[in-house]
């Protein structure tokens, strides 16, 4: 297992489809995961500390288990199946471990909540992993802050 940081979610363009972007600690490799809509807004919500009037979904998930005894201990992206990505959440309960199955993006979700680490199989990083050199990175971030930034206004003459 490599431990990975979350670098943030982003969105893959033409698609506009967003994607959590784990990059390996100690490491130059990225793994990018394609996520659903609602699972980015929740991570990005919990990354920037914002406070939803009531519980969103993995809110709910870590009170339930915080409630009952359960904590949240790591989690795993363990595998890589025909592009689609599997996660084990590892919870522990009275000294007794269990790994629980779930989509990488809600695990990450309750990672950010819980403040566990997040962890990657050698193997998927081998099979989908990306190696940014830091200047390249650079250059990528601001590419992407330009993007965001220029309006269609912008290309009257």
């Amino acid at each position: 297992m490599v431990e990975v940081t979350l670098v943030g979610v982003r969105v893959d363009l033409p698609s506009n489809q967003p994607i959590v972007l784990l990059k390996e600690v100690g490491g130059d490799r990225y793994l990018p995961i394609w996520i659903g809509a609602v699972e980015a807004t929740a991570i990005a919500f919990a990354l920037q500390g914002i406070q939803t009037p009531r519980p969103m979904t993995h809110d709910l998930l870590r009170d339930i288990l915080k409630e009952t005894g359960v904590e949240v201990e790591r989690i795993l992206i363990n595998d890589l199946v025909e592009q689609t990505f599997y996660a084990l959440i590892r919870m522990s309960s009275a000294g007794e471990a269990k790994e629980i199955s779930s989509r990488p993006s809600d695990a990450i979700a309750l990672a950010v909540r819980t403040a566990v680490p997040i962890f990657a199989s050698e193997e998927v990083l081998d099979q989908a992993g990306i190696e940014l050199k830091d200047d390249a990175e650079t250059e990528v971030e601001k590419f992407r802050e330009f993007l965001d930034q220029i309006t269609p206004q912008d290309f009257e003459s």
